[in-house]
């Protein structure tokens, strides 16, 4: 069975957003979670404005509807008047935490193929980043939000990836405790298959992707490289969203596969559990593709800047993954 959505299917990308520059309009978005607090909101506008942009703040950004941050209608109407405005270069959420996927069927698609741009985020962000995918062919980015912690290495990886285009390569940075120490053990990898493959590259949080699967704005991941990762979810249900995909025939055809990091995803106190190891042997192996986990993505930083609908190649025997191309025009 293929993989269901109906995104395309290709060599190259369809669109892609202009490269950013100084001085660029970049919009403030709320799309998911409510921030509740005017001080987390002024730390974007300060972090947009110190990476040398300019930033325009959404009408609804501090909006409430209990968890989220203000009514559907209100959320999406922020986004499409960005999106409706030529000046404006990216959209930069807040935030994620959860709200985005109740705003995929209220988006202008047809004014965004006309007025392609950055648009970027992770966790809850995935369902945007997909859904605009899905029905535009618009290269999207898996990358910080507004309240990432922009250090150094963060605000590096945004500059040569989405201003100066530079096709960059990740690898797992290696971290320990005690940096006198030969042994590092943060940042490792397992490889489960090794070798090499190229396609577009598609994924993001897995209980968001999940939840999208059988919807139009779930893109088509055939012969794709599909990376996944997560937050706070138990092994066993690692296993039944990753069976999930399974089951809907999102594995069937990819051509490779990377799992990230999974964040407070421990079985807890008090019985027996399958490892997060064991669970992506048991459904990744069979598939005979290339495929690692462990890979510096996920809820960690600095984030990699990984664009949806890229051509990339792996290599799974080491963990490193390369842009082929600009991800930015």
């Amino acid at each position: 069975m293929a993989a269901l959505g109906s995104g395309p299917v290709r060599s190259s990308p369809l669109a892609k957003p202009p490269r950013l520059k100084p001085g660029d309009r970049v919009g403030i978005i709320s799309p998911a979670g409510a921030s509740f607090t005017p001080d987390r909101l002024d730390l974007v506008v300060e972090a947009v404005k110190a990476l040398g942009f300019v930033p325009l703040v959404g009408p609804h950004a501090l909006d409430r509807y209990g968890y989220l941050a203000g009514r559907d209608r209100d959320r999406a109407a922020d986004l499409n008047h960005f999106i409706a405005d030529p000046e404006v270069a990216a959209l930069l959420p807040v935030r994620g935490d959860w709200g985005s996927a109740r705003l995929l069927p209220y988006l202008d698609y047809d004014r965004l193929r006309s007025h392609p741009k950055v648009i970027i985020g992770f966790s809850d962000i995935t369902a945007l980043l997909l859904g605009i995918y899905a029905r535009t062919g618009l290269v999207t980015y898996h990358g910080p939000h507004g309240l990432t912690a922009w250090r150094p290495d963060q605000v590096d990886l945004w500059r040569r990836v989405l201003m100066d285009g530079e096709a960059v390569t990740y690898q797992n940075p290696l971290l320990g405790v005690d940096q006198d120490r030969l042994m590092r053990d943060q940042g490792r990898i397992t490889t489960l298959t090794p070798g090499r493959a190229q396609g577009p590259l598609v994924g993001g949080n897995l209980s968001v992707l999940a939840g999208l699967v059988g919807s139009p704005y779930f893109p088509n991941t055939r012969g794709a490289i599909l990376f996944l990762e997560d937050v706070g979810e138990p092994p066993y249900r690692i296993d039944r969203l990753i069976t999930h995909l399974k089951l809907a025939g999102v594995l069937e055809g990819l051509a490779g596969f990377i799992f990230g990091q999974c964040v407070d995803c421990y079985p807890g106190p008090g019985y027996g559990s399958l490892t997060l190891e064991e669970i992506l042997r048991d459904h990744l192996q069979p598939l005979g593709i290339p495929a690692w986990t462990g890979a510096w993505i996920g809820h960690v930083e600095p984030l990699w800047i990984l664009p949806i609908g890229g051509l990339v190649e792996i290599d799974a025997a080491i963990g490193r993954l390369t842009l082929l191309e600009p991800a930015v025009l």
